[in-house]
Order: structure tokens, then C-alpha cells, then sequence
């Protein structure tokens, strides 16, 4: 059968500008100029007779036939790298995993022992970046899912958010509890129960609750549980990311709400306690998250196993 389509060059342009509405960024991840890319579209729209971008000062938007090709487009694709992908030889690369900083710090890195002794034959390359906390950053992260042929590449990565990231396999992992920790030496100092907080610094880690904003999971919602004035959140030191927080309670510097399966080993090493135990569920999941290509490959598979494996053996569990 003929197939009478495009250039498989233009529809990848196209499917790039679309998705980042923008013709800069779409130029940046298929390595040519702006202007390039502009006069690719033009000829797209002139092969196809009707416009597919609204071209405005500021900003880019899709038409309605613009719109109503994006889904078949980009499925299309998604099946051509599935093909290729089917057919690659996987045994000798890397296996690269993005992760949030504070779960590959405190929950997975611990445990990579165990997965390079079960599975000595696949070499496991670990990266960290806070884009992979569900908000502005996160396109970047799945951008890197989908390209798996090109250096800056990742192959899986654990995200944490909502689950919804359309085109690509999803395994939630678990959702879990914020829970009070502190260093001992502010027990020691008197931080008793709940009320003795009005006393110490609370640390405030600005990826779970940004300055200014309401959130599910953080000091305001967790005083508000306890009964207590919800205002006393006005209060304390803010840091820019969970690693940073942890850092300082860590330094005996005040009491920061933190993912429980995440501390749990700093507890039992009596670095940490919870000085009253009330948590807090968090509405948000950390999911592996990879392109449906990349799932039927060995090492992917091996990994996901593994990772569900140690959840279970934790006594976690994702919430519906």
C-alpha cells in the first residue's frame, strides 16, 4: 500500500511545535533554527491546504485543524518508535533513572544494592533533578522519556504528582503520609506534643507548599488537622527543595513535615524522630513513569519489578 503523506521530517516539526507551543523550543529538541522551523510549518500548511497555528506576538496556539491532527500525529509516531524500538538491541546500554532528589537520596539509593546484586547484568545510572515533582519543570522530564536515541536522554523516571501523563505507561509506586520529624536534641529542648510547636521553628519545604500558595500536604493543613492555629504556618525558615529542608532539620534547626517511608531510615538510625505521630496523606503519588517503547524493553521491565518489590516489602501502597 502507498502511503501519500509528508515529509516524516515536517510532521515531526509540526508534532515538536504543537506540543510546546512554541517554535523556539520545538527548534531546540529538533536541532535546527527557529526560522527553520517556521518555514517547515509553512510548508506543512501548504501541503495540506488550511493553517494549523494561530501565529500571535507572544504566543502560539493550534487551530482547529491544527488540533484535530495532533492525536493521530503524535500516535503515529508513538507506534514508529515502538517498531524501532522493538527491533534495537538492549542488552549492552545503561539503564538511566531520573528521580526527585529526596526519594533517590533517602529511598531508592539505599536499597540499589539490592537491585545491582539480583541484577548484576544491567548498569543502572542514577540522575536527580526537582522537575520530576508534578508543575512547570515536568515537561522537561517526559521530553527526556521521549527521547531515548539521544544523549541527554532518561529511560524511566520516578515522578511524583497525580498519575496523568498521557502517552505513557504509568505504575503508581505509593502515596505517602507527611508526618512531624525533628533531631532529638529539640525533644530534648521540650518539643513534647503538638502544642509546644509555637516554640520551635517550623522548616517549610517550598516544592511541597511554594510561598503564598494553599496546599494538601503542608504546615497550614497539618495544623489545622491537629486542631492547632493554622496561622502559626506564617512562621519559620523556607527552603527551596526536600533535600535542603531535611538538611537543616538534620542541624537540629526545626521541625519540617516529611514523606514518612522517605525518613524511616534516618529514625531507626536515631537521627530523626517523630515527636507526635499525626500524619498527614498526601493526594499525590510517586509513579514510574517510562514511553510505552521503553516498557517492553528487559531492563525497564527488571526495574519495575524490583521497585514494586520494595514497596511491598515496606508495607506500601499507592491510594486510589
Amino acid at each position: 500500500m502507498a502511503y501519500l503523506l509528508p515529509s516524516l521530517t515536517l510532521l515531526r516539526t509540526f508534532e515538536a511545535a504543537a506540543r510546546h507551543l512554541s517554535f523556539k523550543k520545538a527548534a531546540d529538541e529538533v536541532c535546527v533554527t527557529p526560522a527553520a522551523v517556521s518555514q517547515q510549518i509553512k510548508a506543512l500548511e501548504a501541503y495540506l491546504g488550511v493553517p494549523l497555528f494561530h501565529r500571535k506576538v507572544r504566543s502560539l496556539a493550534l487551530t482547529e485543524h491544527g488540533a484535530a491532527m495532533l492525536p493521530g500525529i503524535r500516535k503515529g509516531f508513538d507506534c514508529l518508535s515502538a517498531a524501532v524500538e522493538s527491533t534495537r538491541q538492549h542488552t549492552a546500554g545503561p539503564l538511566v533513572v531520573t528521580a526527585p532528589p529526596s526519594f533517590a537520596s533517602h529511598w531508592l539509593v539505599p536499597r540499589l544494592p539490592g537491585f545491582s546484586a539480583a541484577h548484576p547484568d544491567i548498569d543502572l545510572r542514577l540522575a536527580s533533578t526537582s522537575d520530576t515533582v508534578d508543575g512547570p519543570g515536568e515537561a522537561s522530564v517526559l521530553d527526556k522519556l521521549r527521547s531515548g536515541a539521544r544523549e541527554a536522554r532518561s529511560d524511566v523516571a520516578i515522578l511524583y504528582g497525580k498519575g496523568h501523563y498521557p502517552g505513557f505507561r504509568v505504575v503508581p509506586l505509593f502515596a505517602p503520609d507527611y508526618v512531624p520529624v525533628c533531631a532529638p536534641s529539640l525533644v530534648e529542648a521540650g518539643l513534647r506534643a503538638a502544642d509546644d510547636l509555637a516554640r520551635f521553628a517550623l522548616i517549610h519545604d517550598d516544592t511541597l507548599q511554594p510561598p503564598g500558595e494553599g496546599s494538601d500536604v503542608g504546615w497550614a493543613a497539618w495544623l489545622q488537622k491537629a486542631g492547632l492555629d493554622s496561622q502559626l504556618a506564617r512562621r519559620g525558615r523556607h527552603f527551596s527543595n526536600a533535600a535542603l529542608a531535611l538538611a537543616a532539620t538534620l542541624d537540629g534547626q526545626g521541625v519540617v513535615l516529611a514523606p514518612r517511608p522517605l525518613v524511616e531510615g534516618r529514625i531507626r538510625a536515631g537521627n530523626l524522630v517523630i515527636p507526635f505521630d499525626l500524619g498527614l496523606p498526601s493526594p499525590s503519588t510517586y509513579c514510574l513513569v517510562m514511553h510505552e517503547s521503553v516498557a517492553r524493553r528487559p531492563a525497564p521491565q527488571a526495574f519495575e519489578r524490583w521497585l514494586l518489590q520494595e514497596a511491598v516489602r515496606q508495607g506500601l501502597s499507592p491510594r486510589p
